[in-house]
């Protein structure tokens, strides 16, 4: 076939097209992720940077993905989004509570950019939610605990008194009292997710008060290592924290992000992203329990196993009542399952709390 000057150069020309075109595809999806504590907190945001690696393993060069630990929730937390969102990032995860408003705003503002909040309830066409069912998690823990305590008094060591912190507290409690109607469960507040000092002091102030079993919903390993020097049980936070209390921790509740994050960068990479609420739980293996210690009496580890695999086949919802608050009066009949409407904006404690949710 005879190409003429004319035919050659538009040939040319579309190849170079054609090129570009394929140099652009090539070009990897840049993902953002904003954590509230350092990536080294063995806690919530370890395991948010734990499904960031899944996301680079599983989709090598496909995806770039960037970043920023240790960010305040707040005016520094809009910033930091906003500089992600501003320098190519097409899908932007933003990992805490807090985050929550600031994510809302800068979503408005670039709308082709993707975000998911974790925690939250703002959604847009450009900003998804996502939440785990800690509770779940809790709920079999405190069976554990409601077994193994002889003083019947059990810790928690609470962060801010937002619904899931308050929700994770009374399933904890629940479960306790499933097994134990004498165990009762003392709140202590911190007012951070991560500050070690303040775990400690904590974690100390209630083995000083006669508690044996220590559960947290911070996320530094403090807890576990003040329990591991006096010789009482510690319920770990979003990771298996045994190895900073090897006869100490009996179990923890963990936190997998992976899956849900490799299914949401496969969604944009197919074109197949849209806004969507996901609350998952034991079922989806967002949550589930660490192994327990060598030492957990194996009735106390089979009894809370049957009750993670009861809930993970939905034959069992940890908030059924009857159930009662903190004055001893029924506010869930028998049989009856506080329907997630209510559960995320719970604002009250259980009977067996010992405590207060500040206002």
């Amino acid at each position: 076939m005879k190409i003429t000057r004319r035919a050659g150069l538009g040939l040319a020309l579309a190849m170079g097209l054609f090129g570009a075109t394929q140099a652009l595809a090539a070009e990897p999806l840049k993902v953002g992720f904003v954590y509230v504590g350092p990536i080294g907190d063995h806690g919530y945001s370890y395991q948010h940077e734990q499904g960031r690696l899944a996301v680079e393993k599983h989709f090598g060069d496909k995806v770039k993905t960037t970043y920023v630990e240790n960010v305040p929730e707040g005016a520094d937390a809009e910033r930091v989004i906003r500089q992600l969102a501003s320098s190519g990032h097409e899908l932007i995860f933003t990992t805490s509570f807090g985050f929550m408003n600031p994510t809302a705003k800068v979503a408005k503002q670039f709308p082709k950019v993707k975000f998911e909040h974790a925690t939250g309830y703002m959604r847009a066409p450009n900003l998804a939610t996502y939440m785990a069912r800690f509770y779940e998690g809790r709920y079999a823990s405190g069976v554990a605990a409601g077994r193994l305590t002889k003083s019947n008094k059990l810790g928690y060591i609470a962060s801010f008194p937002i619904p899931e912190v308050v929700r994770g507290a009374n399933a904890f409690t629940l479960g306790a009292r499933s097994v134990n109607p004498k165990a009762e469960v003392r709140v202590v507040w911190v007012n951070s997710w991560y500050d070690p000092g303040k775990e400690r002091e904590a974690a100390e102030a209630l083995m000083a008060q006669g508690v044996d079993v220590i559960a947290q919903h911070t996320d530094s390993a403090a807890p576990v290592q003040a329990a591991e020097e006096k010789g009482v049980w510690a319920i770990g936070q979003a990771s298996d924290m045994s190895r900073f209390g090897a006869k100490s921790h009996l179990t923890a509740i963990i936190d997998d992000w992976s899956g849900y994050y490799i299914a949401r960068v496969q969604a944009v990479l197919d074109g197949k992203w849209t806004s969507t609420d996901t609350w998952d739980g034991f079922d989806k293996d967002m949550v589930r329990l660490a192994p327990f210690n060598p030492s957990t009496p194996a009735a106390v580890r089979d009894e809370a196993l049957g009750v993670e695999r009861q809930i993970k086949e939905h034959k069992f919802h940890p908030f059924t009542g009857p159930i009662k608050d903190q004055s001893g009066k029924e506010v869930v009949a028998a049989g009856q399952i506080v329907p997630d409407s209510d559960l995320l904006k719970m604002n009250w404690f259980v009977e067996g709390v010992v405590g207060s949710i500040p206002k």
